[in-house]
């Protein structure tokens, strides 16, 4: 179905996939398109706080659309290397190419197009650009939707303009254009310039698209990346090894163009989960990313632990999922609507961002930053504690757990929160209420760090918490592991009925380094994940493959996740196991290799000869896939000094 053509109410919606687009971002803002450029098919489009600002930008000469060739994108920029191959010197070689370039600043998008001729003779073309924008919603967008047309362009000698209810859009041309041709409203504007390429010269037109918020939501952030404090190149500088240089290098520019500034302190910073669904806010997400990163940026950091504290509940409402002293979930600009599921703006469905939280903010208190920092989040500190404790305190088994009571949340409020992600070693889907093993971790991991500090800033309740940590972890050790000698391993949850959920699964690396385990139990772990049925080619699986519910690409089901696997990476190193940290490493290395050295947000878990396959909804770039290159630093001792 074209992208302009209305939906009838018939046809069947299905998410899309973005395999195979070039995605640029910067902040709010990301570009999808083909790896020739173009916008205008399916999901492409440039969205701006979660709006589609253009839904149009084709390029052609005479009429042509040149031949893709080649394309490259890293954080804000994206290049792509086409040839005309009607014009010029009647060869097999071309000798007109075109080179677009398209670079994002925040609410800010250029294109510039350049017609390059190699040949001895004059090169006489048009150059056709074609625009529109539709406004569509990401939400709409992302459930497979298409709009039903683009939005009316006024023009005038300043260029072109359109608008919805939350954006205006200005389009300037340099030069300004030969013909103006306005199609009308279903087929948007066409600009044309009339070139004359002497040989071996080039002609360039830029355009310039300019976005100016008219309709204020709750979150307008701006880009970040100029307060980000690390420097890619300057670390890919220092690291011998190519692959891992370059890894760096990619990734580490795309976080920092991820970064979002708190709308409420612009001075602080947090990472967007990922391009093009996620670019906002979410607790879990950007914990991680942080964690990952604090070796490198304490602002990130601390940017994070003051936007998640700010925003933290102070009352009790279903419908947001909301508790006393919780960490949300996400913050969209307006409510979230996609399916059955309907998400108010600030929204608090997750088990996990409140322990996450509070370990966050012991390790960043390590990690030299000023006390003052730290002492003023010590009342969110006490709030997130309580709630932790009233959490185990009303669940029937003294375990940390999550049930969506509005019937419009999210099933599943772990990472994995897809509606299938529990499976028993039947491959059965497990009932919920669900208490998640990695959910148990983190909160001891919290209890004891949370303790910490408290000792630390003398207040009272370090010993309570200290001796909670200890009952939770005893009653984990009593009721997650299933099996015999050494094939006992951790099921990856308790169901509705406090049964196992005993599908082998990678939540088991997630307790790693948490401190909840004995050396022994540890090992045993270690020894689970590296077994071939959970470590693949390119990391560690969701699902076992001996699982009947196994699918190589299903989100959480025998998927690849980069942040999983470096998650389950860091903890062996911490656990003491170097050996296997590092063969986790190599296929994290090779994934990257494989994916031009842009971490997918995940991939399948069975290659097509030495390739990845991959996840073709997966988000590129995304937070905390991009910051598993910094994991990966910490792991193969790049940090050292």
């Amino acid at each position: 179905m074209d992208a302009l053509t209305p939906l009838t109410g018939t046809e069947m919606v299905e998410q899309p996939w973005l395999h195979e687009f070039e995605i640029a971002v910067d902040g709010p803002s990301t570009v999808l398109s083909r790896a020739d450029g173009s916008i205008g098919h399916g999901a492409t489009g440039w969205y701006v706080d979660d709006r589609r600002v253009l839904s149009v930008l084709e390029v052609t000469l005479d009429g042509k659309v040149p031949v893709a060739v080649a394309c490259s994108t890293m954080g804000s920029t994206s290049e792509f290397w086409a040839a005309a191959r009607h014009l010029g010197a009647d060869t097999t070689d071309p000798t007109v190419e075109v080179r677009w370039r398209r670079t994002l600043d925040g609410l800010v998008l250029c294109e510039r197009i350049t017609v390059v001729s190699r040949s001895e003779d004059p090169v006489e073309t048009v150059l056709e650009v074609r625009v529109a924008g539709d406004g569509a919603d990401i939400a709409w967008m992302k459930g497979g939707l298409s709009p039903a047309v683009p939005l009316p362009v006024v023009s005038d000698e300043d260029g072109l303009h359109w608008h919805d209810e939350r954006h205006h859009v200005d389009v300037t041309a340099d030069p300004r254009p030969d013909i103006v041709d306005e199609h009308g409203i279903t087929h948007g504007t066409t600009w044309r310039w009339r070139l004359t390429i002497e040989p071996r010269q080039a002609e360039t037109v830029d355009l310039t698209f300019r976005v100016r918020r008219v309709e204020p939501t709750l979150f307008d952030a701006d880009a970040g990346a100029g307060a980000c404090d690390w420097d890619p190149q300057a670390l890919a500088d220092r690291i011998e090894d190519p692959v891992l240089a370059e890894l760096v290098h990619v990734s580490l520019e795309d976080l920092k163009h991820l970064t979002l500034r708190d709308p409420l302190s612009p001075d602080d910073i947090i990472a967007a989960a990922g391009s093009p669904w996620y670019l906002t806010m979410f607790g879990r997400d950007s914990i991680w990313s942080a964690r990952m990163m604090l070796p490198l940026s304490r602002r990130l950091a601390l940017g994070t632990l003051r936007a998640l504290a700010r925003r933290q509940a102070t009352d009790t409402d279903p419908a947001a999922a909301s508790e006393p002293g919780k960490i949300l979930h996400e913050v969209r600009r307006t409510t979230y609507e996609s399916g059955d599921m309907r998400l108010p703006p600030l929204y608090y469905g997750t088990v996990d961002a409140t322990p996450l939280w509070i370990v966050l903010l012991a390790e960043t208190a390590r990690a030299d930053v000023p006390e003052a920092e730290i002492r003023d989040l010590l009342p969110n500190l006490q709030r997130a504690l309580r709630w932790l404790h009233d959490n185990v305190e009303r669940s029937p088994d003294g375990l940390l757990r999550y049930l969506d009571e509005s019937g419009t949340g999210l099933a599943n409020q772990g990472w994995k929160d897809s509606h299938d992600s529990m499976r028993r070693s039947d491959g059965t889907v497990a009932p919920a209420p669900i208490a998640l093993l990695e959910a148990q971790a983190y909160a001891v991991q919290a209890a004891r760090e949370g303790a910490a500090l408290l000792d630390r800033f003398g207040l009272p309740g370090g010993a309570d918490w200290r001796s909670w940590a200890d009952d939770l972890a005893g009653r984990v050790r009593e009721r997650y592991w299933v099996g015999d000698g050494e094939d006992r391993y951790l099921a990856m949850a308790l169901d509705a009925d406090g049964k196992p959920v005993d599908g082998v699964g990678s939540n088991m690396g997630h307790a790693l380094g948490t401190g909840m385990l004995t050396p022994e139990e540890a090992r045993l772990v270690v020894r689970r994940l590296m077994r071939p049925d959970l470590l693949r080619d390119f990391g560690i699986a969701t699902l076992s493959r001996d699982n009947p519910a196994y699918n190589p690409v299903g989100y959480h089901t025998g998927s690849v996740w980069t942040h999983d696997t470096a998650i389950a990476m860091l903890g062996m190193a911490k656990e003491g196991f170097h050996d296997e940290a590092r063969e986790v490493a190599r296929r994290l290395l090779r994934l990257a290799t494989a994916t031009r050295y842009r971490f997918p947000e995940l991939c399948g878990g069975e290659p097509v000869g030495n390739a990845p396959v991959p996840y073709p909804a997966s988000c590129r770039p995304q937070g905390w896939a991009a910051a598993s290159a910094a994991a990966l630093l910490t792991v193969l001792g790049q940090l050292d000094d």
